[in-house]
C-alpha cells in the first residue's frame, strides 16, 4: 500500500506530559512525524495538536485509534481527505550585502512575505502560506545563503462550517484518576 501524508488533529487536555505521551505513541509504532504544532483551542483547557505524518492509510488510522485512547485525548481526526485550509510560518534569515539586499526585497515582495528584521550582513523574512509556498521561498532565497531558518509545520483547519473537531460541552472527558496524579 503506497504511503501519503496524512493530517491528524486531536483535541488533548492542557496539561504537562500530554505531547510526550502522543510523541512516544508514534515512536513505538515506528512512524516519524513530519511536523507538530500544539496550541490553545477554542475549548478553554484544551489544546489542539496538529501532527503530519507519512504513512499508509491503514497503519495511520491505527495509530489513530490508539491516539484517541491516549487519558489525556479529548478526540482524535485524520482530516487528510476534508477540504482543508493549511499553513505554516517560516521565519528565514538570509545573507545580504549592498549588492543583493534589493533582489532579495523584490523576491520578498512577490511571495507577500515581510521583512521583519535587518542587519548589516543579513534580512530576516517572515512568510505564511502554504507548504509548497515556502519551499519556493526557501529554494530562491538558498542562492543568498540561509544563515537560518525555522518553521513552525503545517496547521490545519476544515473548510466551511463546524468541522470534524469542533467539542459540544457535553464530548469532553472529565479529568482522569490518573492524570490527577
Amino acid at each position: 500500500m503506497e504511503e501519503s501524508k496524512h493530517t491528524l488533529v486531536a483535541l488533548v487536555e492542557d496539561r504537562p506530559g500530554v505531547l510526550n505521551r502522543i510523541s512516544s505513541l508514534f515512536r513505538r509504532r515506528n512512524f516519524n512525524i513530519d511536523s507538530i504544532a500544539v496550541g490553545q483551542s477554542e475549548t478553554l483547557h484544551l489544546s489542539r495538536v496538529t501532527i503530519v505524518v507519512n504513512g499508509a492509510p491503514t497503519m495511520v488510522e491505527q495509530v489513530r485509534k490508539q491516539l484517541a485512547k491516549v487519558v489525556d485525548v479529548v478526540k482524535v481526526v485524520d482530516i487528510t481527505n476534508e477540504d482543508i485550509v493549511t499553513r505554516e510560518l517560516c521565519l528565514i534569515k538570509v545573507k545580504a550585502n549592498s549588492v543583493t539586499r534589493s533582489e532579495i526585497i523584490q523576491i520578498v515582495d512577490i511571495f507577500r512575505a515581510n521583512i521583519v528584521d535587518v542587519g548589516a550582513d543579513s534580512l530576516t523574512i517572515e512568510v505564511t502560506g502554504d507548504e509548497d509556498k515556502i519551499n519556493s521561498l526557501d529554494s530562491l532565497l538558498r542562492g543568498f545563503g540561509i544563515k537560518e531558518i525555522a518553521r513552525t509545520g503545517r496547521i490545519a483547519l476544515t473548510r466551511g462550517g463546524a468541522g470534524p473537531i469542533i467539542m459540544e460541552e457535553k464530548e469532553v472527558k472529565p479529568a482522569s484518576k490518573e492524570a490527577k496524579k
